[in-house]
């Protein structure tokens, strides 16, 4: 009796993990201008000239299996391939998102938007939700309003801490981060699914300037997708005050303190093509890993 009852128990836990259908697909870790990155002398640029798929630019997709829907979230120049890998690995078929949620108006989050123009696929009225300043850009610079203009999409505007149902059990809500802001504001996002929630930032200019707490964060959180531009400020032979982010080195010392639990809530995206924590296999991604963060990778699913 006590075998059949255990053999229930586990095909009922079994059933109902299985049936936990919403999910974030990782479609991207890298900086805006993706990986080989132009004019990059860097050796990594030149081993992965033939590996593009692997290091597309940071985005990710929230995917409700069962009832075979999407939202996105950023709209990068490599968008082509990353719905073409949606296509392979998740859907069966190409599928358009139900919405695509936007960041920030710097090139690698909204410059795919161009691809559902006249000139490519010329969709039809797809949601495409974005903060008051950005709807501005966008409906009145081109030739980003002629997609407006021709409703191959259709500009939804949102507002910082109102939230947005979606696919059914999804909540998403845009909270505000410090950022380089020329053409738009900088929004981070709050995904909410049935059991879980994550915090979406993939750009943010030091977390002293925001008015939250990232450690509180962790703990309050499930998973946090944050910017990991750069590991420390030896990478690039540039004034690094001019493209402020918070180095991976701050970053994980200002969480060392945390239980190895919520250091192992934090997934670095957006990562710079001098980052070597894009290589899996590099002892800079595996000295990360050992101090319990993770590293978003294509392909990785968090359940929601």
């Amino acid at each position: 009796m006590i075998r059949v009852i255990n053999l229930v128990t586990f095909l009922i836990i079994s059933i109902s993990v299985n049936s936990q259908s919403e999910y974030i697909y990782i479609l991207g870790n890298t900086q805006d201008a993706g990986l080989p990155h132009i004019g990059c002398q860097h050796p990594f640029c030149e081993d992965n000239l033939n590996v593009y798929e692997e290091h597309y630019t940071t985005s990710i997709a929230v995917v409700n299996s069962d009832l075979k829907k999407y939202i996105l979230f950023e709209a990068t120049p490599d968008i082509t391939f990353q719905l073409n890998n949606l296509k392979k690995n998740i859907f069966d078929e190409f599928l358009l998102p139900e919405s695509i949620y936007i960041t920030h108006a710097h090139i690698g989050h909204y410059t795919g938007l161009m691809y559902f123009g006249r000139e490519a696929l010329g969709s039809k009225e797809l949601i495409v939700r974005v903060l008051p300043r950005m709807s501005n850009f966008l409906q009145n610079n081109g030739p980003w309003s002629q997609l407006v203009d021709i409703n191959n999409i259709k500009i939804k505007e949102i507002n910082f801490g109102l939230s947005t149902n979606e696919l059914s059990n999804i909540i998403v809500t845009p909270v505000q981060v410090p950022h380089r802001d020329e053409y738009s504001e900088t929004a981070g996002y709050i995904i909410e699914g049935k059991n879980k929630k994550a915090l979406f930032i993939p750009d943010i200019d030091k977390w002293e300037k925001w008015d939250r707490n990232l450690s509180q964060l962790a703990e309050e959180f499930d998973f946090l997708l944050i910017d990991a531009t750069f590991y420390d400020s030896k990478e690039i032979n540039r004034d690094i005050s001019e493209i402020p982010h918070p180095l991976v080195t701050e970053t994980i010392d200002l969480l060392s303190g945390l239980h190895v639990e919520n250091r192992s809530k934090v997934y670095f995206i957006h990562m710079n093509h001098t980052n070597m924590m894009l290589d899996p296999d590099s002892e800079l991604s595996k000295l990360v890993t050992s101090k319990g963060f993770n590293i978003a990778r294509l392909g990785q699913k968090l359940y929601l």
